[in-house]
């Protein structure tokens, strides 16, 4: 490929991410759901996808948004069976997201929202370096609480494909953490069951071991994703590791709660209007 050839497609690839990028921009400050963005950056643009999403990052913390940390998704084979790709991805946790158990979740601070019961780990220790492997990454852990992410997306009716889900950043939405602490010498995630309830109904089931086998190997894989891209994790960020269930929706007015072997529960109101 010649180099005229070369920055005309560089050119087209850098005005579909602004593109993709305003269109999502749009849906989430008028509240209105948008077309998928797969149309102007392609289906199977990964760097595409993750340039949109860093440019919506960008936006956030320029307009005062406060990333706290990362979000781990697709850990189900299913999901990902179903999206037709064979990894996870990633999106950024900003502090606006974050609520506690207990708190009610504003309605509206998330689209078209779906529950998913996880296990969050709180760092204490950088990943920068070497090959975190599971041993440096247990290591780094400070300590891991129940949680709670409410999914939402942009995207009219979920109409998704991976490169969608990545630009919207991970179809991230809000989440909420429990009070329980517990160091790994205190517990295996990979062994931690959880029953998830709407309304006092159980609505999703599962274990660490629905989460790539380990949720530590979820942060492994994140680790050294994120090492690679030159913006590691560091010490105090939070990481939400994945789905122990099937993900299910929630709509305004209805309390979830979320039960962990080792870890307590989490639970939350969903309604009201935006903090």
């Amino acid at each position: 490929m010649d180099n005229l050839t070369t920055s005309t497609a560089t050119t087209r690839t850098d005005d579909a991410v602004l593109l993709a990028a305003d269109r999502l921009a749009r849906a989430s400050a008028s509240g209105i759901a948008c077309a998928p963005v797969r149309d102007l950056i392609g289906r199977g643009d990964v760097d595409a996808a993750y340039a949109v999403q860093r440019m919506l990052v960008a936006q956030r913390i320029a307009a005062g948004a406060r990333a706290v940390g990362r979000k781990i998704g697709l850990t189900s084979p299913g999901v990902r069976a179903q999206l037709g790709v064979d990894r996870p991805d990633f999106g950024v946790l900003f502090a606006d997201m974050q609520y506690a158990s207990g708190d009610i979740v504003p309605a509206d601070a998330v689209p078209q929202p779906r529950a998913e019961a996880e296990i969050a780990f709180v760092l204490g220790a950088d990943l920068a370096d070497g090959n975190l492997d599971a041993g440096p990454v247990r290591q780094a852990i400070d300590h891991a609480v129940a949680a709670v992410e409410i999914c939402g997306s942009r995207i009219q009716d979920w109409d998704i494909t991976f490169a969608d889900t990545v630009a919207d950043n991970a179809s991230s939405g809000a989440f909420v953490l429990g009070s329980v602490r517990r160091g790994l010498d205190e517990f295996e995630p990979r062994d931690v069951s959880m029953t998830m309830s709407v309304e006092g109904e159980e609505v999703s089931a599962g274990s660490g071991a629905a989460c790539l086998g380990d949720p530590i190997t979820a942060v492994v894989w994140l680790a050294r994703q994120l090492r690679d891209l030159g913006c590691p994790l560091r010490s105090g960020e939070l990481v939400l590791s994945g789905a122990l269930g099937p993900m299910r929706p929630i709509r305004s007015g209805q309390v979830v709660n979320a039960e962990f072997s080792a870890l307590g529960s989490v639970s939350f109101t969903f309604g009201g209007v935006a903090r």
